[in-house]
């Protein structure tokens, strides 16, 4: 097959956590061709959908973990699939590139489905399961996130549509604070906030499970440092091993054939205690913590997942 990977610059992954050269490497281990580019390479060029990239050849040593073939201007309709990969925030500019990608869907299986990625960023489409979800919030409007505060005492708010932790503080029951936040964040830009009740349990972890085509496949907990709110790798969460419980299937069960049916291949959940935060869609990580802690190779189950969607396409 030919595979081309959209993503951020792959000189700058760490090749032992990043979930997109663990998937490149393993199409690459399954003699499949490589093409990599950056997404504002990605353009629409009268009616046909381009990038602007390189073939890639991967090898896993750090700081020399690629190489380049010449630069190359190819229509991404003849790739067989094209992974949208890089990272949130999930702006204008992002959503902008899944509109594009779906101009190929007819020809070429793009992962994750693009339209459906668009439509279900991960704070949003946990609304969809309000009863696995801890009490959430979604407004701009300052009274309503007061009242929400008042209920709850002690809350996360966060940028609606963040990632990797920033911006993501916790108001105790004594906190002042949420007035002068809501003016930081309604100065930046005309986005809501979302605000969710702490979760205690979250000292204890906070779990990331893997689903591969609506399946869990395993799991990692995320340990959050001493004295620290936020769970997230990218602000020093540690991962640490942990098995899916009872409510984990659960709470698959329940997701799984909508994330399967919406062609969401590749999917990464957060579960705190006993319940639902997340349902990281764009760009999830996890996939190399998971494969050293349990020996599952979850590349491989993402590409054998992704066959069987090729072969039911005819």
């Amino acid at each position: 097959m030919k595979v081309a990977f959209q993503m951020d610059p792959i000189g700058a992954v760490d090749i032992n956590a990043d979930s997109s050269f663990r998937l490149a490497e393993e199409a690459q281990a399954r003699g499949w061709e490589l093409f990599y580019y950056t997404p504002d390479k990605l353009t629409w060029k009268e009616g046909r959908v381009v990038a602007q990239g390189w073939p890639l050849e991967l090898r896993r040593v750090q700081g020399d973990h690629f190489t380049l073939g010449a630069p190359l201007e190819i229509q991404l309709a003849e790739m067989d699939v094209v992974w949208l990969r890089q990272d949130p925030p999930f702006d204008m500019g992002y959503i902008t590139t899944t509109h594009i990608l779906e101009q190929i869907g007819g020809k070429t299986l793009v992962v994750n489905d693009p339209f459906w990625v668009r439509n279900s960023p991960e704070k949003l489409l946990v609304l969809n399961f309000p009863d696995l979800t801890p009490p959430t919030t979604i407004a701009r409007d300052l009274d309503a996130l007061k009242a929400f505060k008042a209920e709850h005492g002690d809350i996360i708010v966060k940028p609606l549509y963040g990632n990797g932790g920033a911006g993501v503080f916790r108001l105790g029951p004594d906190d002042r604070n949420l007035a002068s936040l809501h003016e930081l964040f309604t100065g930046i830009n005309r986005e809501p906030l979302i605000a969710q009740k702490f979760l205690p349990a979250v000292s204890k972890g906070d779990k990331r499970v893997i689903l591969v085509d609506g399946d869990p496949v395993g799991a990692i907990n995320r340990v959050p440092l001493e004295g620290e709110t936020r769970s997230n790798m990218h602000v020093g969460g540690k991962p640490v091993k942990v098995e899916l419980t009872e409510r984990d299937r659960e709470i698959c069960a329940r997701i799984g054939p909508l994330l399967r049916e919406r062609g969401q291949v590749f999917v990464g959940i957060d579960v705190i205690g006993d319940w639902l935060t997340e349902i990281n869609v764009t760009s999830p990580t996890g996939i190399q913590e998971l494969e050293r802690f349990d020996g599952i190779n979850v590349a491989g189950a993402i590409w054998d997942a992704i066959d069987r969607r090729i072969a039911a396409r005819g």
